[in-house]
């Protein structure tokens, strides 16, 4: 079985430690399992034919597993469509990594930035809520749709002088030099109705220990100081000179707020940023999050994250698995499925192909019982059989049964 499927990942796991238990899964399945020990026997003859040797385990690795990789990593906090290629199906996977159109449904928290740009980062700085209204937030539509610049936060997997920019931020080593904006594109960018609201479970982030505060020191570069850009269309609909956003410094936090923030601890809830973003790849949300907390003279992390789609494959139009689809269904059942999606693509709706395929088993089975019972009627009617002939037919079949073993 070879091809791309979607499955929804979890949050708070890594995509490849997600990825190896779907992996883990099939490897145990006898639809792969006897593939794999197919191109395992292929490999030892190739190894003993090349050497005269037998292959070690280490050497069988590459095929004692099904082959897979993943077309685009989600952040442990995040959750939503993962596209996974197996087999050959994993040279399909290019097609994913670039190019591609992705649309996220994310919720995060005005009044504090962090140096990651989500809950699992140290506290930059702390702003005030107070003056935010639901009328300039909405504006932000505007001002952010279309083609525009923006600076990938130093938690990221970008590379500069061939290291990861996430590995300098966790040794609390400068960079070399600074992050380049890159272009991206959004689509769309849909606010909710409820963002602005302090009805949610989402306590506020607070500043932890002095060890933290050294780390962010040792940094020199944060979203908090990252330039703040508006699209293109929208500076050229207002004959803006620049793309550059010309927005005062955020507002600090004011006394009342901070007495408030103390007195209630973890029942303090800060304004919500709730919003729905269809945009292209490259496109970083911790940044655009933080972006939104900026034009708003504020700050804002994210703590919510859900890939809502990668192409055409949609958790709202029902063709992306769970992995309870393949741990919760006989095997019958979801390589049945797994099989119509190799062939068809992103058109499946997996729930109608699980109850196909579950009711193609039930009608399988009565079948089987049925000739079963055939069977055992066929062999009580039959008529008595001659003991002794039986027995040295008996002999002779097994006789030349080994003398064909031999010659093989």
């Amino acid at each position: 079985m070879n091809g791309i499927f979607a499955i929804e990942k979890p949050s708070g796991i890594t995509s490849n430690h997600f990825m190896l238990k779907v992996q883990h899964l099939f490897n145990g399945s006898s639809v792969f399992s006897k593939e794999i020990a197919r191109l395992t026997a292929e490999r030892m003859q190739q190894y003993r034919e090349q050497t005269g040797k037998t292959p070690s385990k280490r050497k069988l690795r590459k095929v004692s597993k099904v082959k897979m990789g993943h077309g685009g990593t989600l952040d442990p906090l995040a959750s939503g469509v993962l596209i996974i290629g197996v087999g050959s199906g994993t040279k399909q996977l290019a097609n994913y990594l670039s190019g591609t159109v992705k649309v996220y449904e994310c919720e995060a928290l005005f009044g504090v930035s962090t140096t990651s740009g989500d809950v699992e980062g140290e506290i930059l700085s702390e702003t005030s809520t107070r003056h935010l209204k639901m009328e300039e937030l909405q504006s932000l539509k505007e001002k952010f749709e279309g083609s525009l610049k923006q600076t990938p936060p130093i938690f990221a997997a970008l590379k500069m002088n061939g290291k990861p920019l996430h590995e300098y931020a966790r040794e609390g080593k400068p960079l070399p030099r600074a992050i380049e904006p890159r272009e991206v594109t959004i689509y769309d960018l849909t606010i909710f109705e409820n963002s602005l609201s302090k009805t949610h479970n989402y306590p506020l982030l607070r500043p932890t220990t002095y060890e933290s505060k050294d780390t962010v020191k040792n940094l020199n570069a944060n979203l908090l100081n990252d330039t703040l850009y508006f699209s293109k269309e929208y500076c050229e609909a207002h004959n803006l000179d620049t793309e550059v956003a010309q927005i005062e410094d955020p507002i600090p936090l004011t006394q009342e707020e901070s007495d408030e923030i103390a007195s209630m601890g973890d029942q303090y809830r800060s304004p919500l940023l709730h919003f729905k973003a269809k945009v292209s790849s490259g496109t970083y949300i911790r940044s655009l999050v933080s972006d939104v907390g900026k034009a708003l003279r504020s700050s804002s992390y994210m703590v919510k994250l859900v890939r809502l789609q990668q192409q055409k494959w949609s958790l709202e139009k029902g063709n992306v698995f769970k992995l309870e689809d393949f741990t919760e269904n006989h095997e019958d059942s979801w390589t049945k499925v797994l099989q119509e999606v190799f062939d068809r693509g992103s058109e499946v709706n997996i729930s109608e192909e699980f109850v196909k395929a579950k009711q193609e088993l039930k009608e399988v089975e009565p079948r089987v019982k049925a000739t079963t019972t055939e069977v055992e009627e066929a062999v009580a009617e039959a008529p008595a059989i001659d003991t002794d002939s039986t027995q040295q037919e008996s002999v002779e079949g097994n006789t030349g049964t080994k003398r064909k073993i031999d010659d093989v």
